[in-house]
């Protein structure tokens, strides 16, 4: 029998505890956080804090060797409709259209949103052309009634987010 066939995880249902079956590489512990993460806001669950939302989208971001700009999209009680990526560039950069986002987010009926994107570099700050593009977003998804909680920059396993800055 292949190693690859033997389950990594035992699940224990009532403590939510997980235990390894077999010897587990660092690519085995990141595809089942993955999973995890995408499974509980599959599931419409609602985001409680800045930190559970930059973990999730850490691990949809950190990856990429292009920047990727996509929106979590919630309802008025800030469970996840959706995480789509919306748009993708380059190693540097990515056009975004305000107007496709605006659209998304009536498509999905969003009372609030989230913006992320990911910094291939690694570095999370935030430049000056991001900030810009958040202000723009913020205005336009304003005039049909749709929040913007944060915008978060992922670099690697950094996140740098708007509204813990100030810059919302």
């Amino acid at each position: 029998m292949a190693i690859n066939s033997i389950p990594a995880f035992q699940a224990n249902d009532l403590s939510g505890t997980y235990t390894a079956l077999r010897e587990l590489s660092s690519a085995d512990i990141v595809t089942k956080a993955k999973e995890l993460l995408s499974e509980r806001f599959d599931r419409g669950e609602a985001i409680s804090s800045p930190k559970e939302s930059a973990d999730y989208l850490v691990s949809q971001l950190a990856s990429l060797e292009h920047e990727v700009f996509s929106v979590l999209f919630l309802d008025n009680r800030h469970r996840v409709i959706s995480f789509d990526r919306m748009f993708t560039g380059t190693i540097d950069g990515a056009s975004v259209h305000p107007r496709e986002v605006v659209k998304r987010a009536l498509q999905h009926n969003a009372a609030a949103v989230i913006l992320t994107h990911n910094h291939p570099s690694g570095i999370p700050e935030p430049s000056r052309a991001d900030i810009s593009l958040t202000r723009r977003l913020t205005d336009a998804l304003a005039l049909v009634d749709v929040r913007v909680l944060d915008h978060i920059v992922v670099g690697g396993a950094e996140t740098a987010s708007f509204a813990e800055r100030g810059l919302l």
